[in-house]
């Protein structure tokens, strides 16, 4: 009788121990999930605080009459940025995409066609980016890896696409509207008030853009900012 209390109470020590393994292994396998959506679901919006940076993030997709000038300006305050290209506006003007590539500046993925990604599913966003990379790269050699969805339109399905294929997903912090004001000074004002260390500000070729440039960046070095690209102020 007391050999087999003894061999019952192995069985369920056996039977508990391997009931524990599982739940631990059931429970560390719903952390890594957690960890992994968290971490794969992540637009980044500002660079590090901890130095007196900022980032110039122009998206372009549609006219060339301003670049010139834009360029001009960067050229002329030995200022690098990050050009956020549209696809079909890189096989539409290759000769100014050139231009911007040449004199150094950074090159974005902006989407091939211009659309709402949010409404479109993983592999419509997907083609979207690898369109518009496969026209700039035809350009310009370059491949690139930081993608700023169109209208700031993302969501989930946005961004893990763009992730899955290898991408970083860039917004904002400040944002010029320099699309919908003919004032220069409103860009100025609200560059002024957001101005941090670290931030994104976003901005377009444009007319009122051009007009504005030389006081932001003055203001901008006045206040102790360097001006860089995107992907040096994410360092």
């Amino acid at each position: 009788m007391k050999t087999r209390i003894i061999i019952l109470s192995r069985k369920k020590l056996i039977l508990t121990l391997i009931l524990v393994l599982l739940i631990a292994a059931f429970l560390l396998t719903l952390n890594e999930i957690s960890v992994n959506t968290m971490n794969y679901y992540d637009p980044i919006y500002k660079g590090e605080a901890d130095e007196k940076e900022v980032a110039f993030a122009c998206n372009v997709v549609w006219g060339n009459e301003y670049l010139p000038d834009m360029l001009r300006i960067f050229k002329e305050n030995d200022i690098e940025i990050t050009f956020f290209i549209g696809g079909e506006w890189a096989d539409k003007y290759p000769d100014e995409l050139k231009t911007i590539f040449n004199e150094g500046h950074e090159l974005g993925n902006h989407g091939y066609g211009h659309k709402k990604q949010s409404q479109l599913n993983i592999e419509q966003n997907k083609q979207e980016i690898l369109k518009a990379e496969e026209a700039i790269k035809k350009v310009t050699g370059v491949k690139t890896s930081l993608f700023a969805p169109p209208y700031g339109d993302v969501n989930e399905t946005v961004t893990n696409s763009a992730e899955a294929l290898g991408y970083k997903v860039i917004m904002w912090s400040i944002d010029t509207i320099d699309w919908n004001t003919k004032d220069y000074n409103m860009i100025l004002d609200r560059v002024e008030k957001k101005q941090h260390n670290g931030a994104i500000i976003l901005m377009h070729p444009t007319e009122v853009t051009v007009k504005a440039l030389p006081d932001m960046i003055k203001r901008l070095k006045d206040k102790g900012y360097e001006v860089e690209s995107v992907s040096e102020v994410l360092e």
